[in-house]
């Protein structure tokens, strides 16, 4: 089972530039609005995307998905540690409760898929 991660903890890895966060819901979701500097990474695109995305096998990595709920962020985990990645962490409570805490977002597409 992936290791989670809690609100202040990313928050503070994000403040930091110590972690690469993954939205792991992509398409429109990630568009109206991600966690800053996130990435979009979902399920299906993990085999294909990962080493392009993610080359450091053991860099900090942090998925998140709408809320405790939603799968996503745990299959992206998933599949990370599978290939071989070794400092990944899960932000199960997700975007939902960053926002409800009133931390910033992003919107738009990311610079690789405009």
């Amino acid at each position: 089972m992936t290791a989670l991660i809690t609100r202040d903890e990313l928050a503070a890895a994000i403040e930091a530039e110590a972690v690469t966060v993954l939205d792991a819901l992509g398409g429109e979701y990630y568009a109206q609005q991600h966690l800053p500097g996130a990435l979009a990474l979902v399920p299906a695109e993990v085999e294909a995307r990962a080493a392009a995305l993610l080359p450091d096998l053991d860099a900090a990595i942090v998925t998140y998905c709408s809320n405790p709920a939603c799968p996503n962020s745990g299959q992206v985990a998933d599949r990370l540690t599978a290939l071989g990645y070794t400092d990944v962490r899960k932000y199960r409570e997700g975007i939902q409760d960053w926002t409800e805490a009133g931390l910033p977002t992003e919107s738009g597409l990311p610079v690789e898929s405009a």
